[in-house]
Parts: structure tokens; sequence; C-alpha cells
């Protein structure tokens, strides 16, 4: 679950950087809070 909403942020960081060429910090954002969610669950690891 995690994994997936990182992904989708990293996409949507991708998109905003590169198609609509913004470059503020809302992107930047995005980009860290999608590292910290798959940091979160690479150290968790897969709990069911």
């Amino acid at each position: 679950m995690l994994f997936t909403i990182a992904a989708i942020l990293i996409v949507l960081w991708l998109l905003g950087f590169v198609v609509f060429h913004v470059t503020g910090a809302l992107i930047h954002v995005l980009l860290v809070v999608a590292i910290i969610v798959g940091l979160v669950q690479l150290f968790r690891g897969r709990s069911v």
C-alpha cells in the first residue's frame, strides 16, 4: 500500500517537473514525501 502511494507521488513529481515545468516547492515536497514513504515501507517490511 505504501509502495503504491510512493510510486504515485514520484509519478506526479515527474509530471509536474517535466511536463508542466513547475519548479515550485510543492513538487519537491512531493518528492521528499515519496522517498520517506518508500523508506518506511522498506524498513517496516511486509507485514500480513
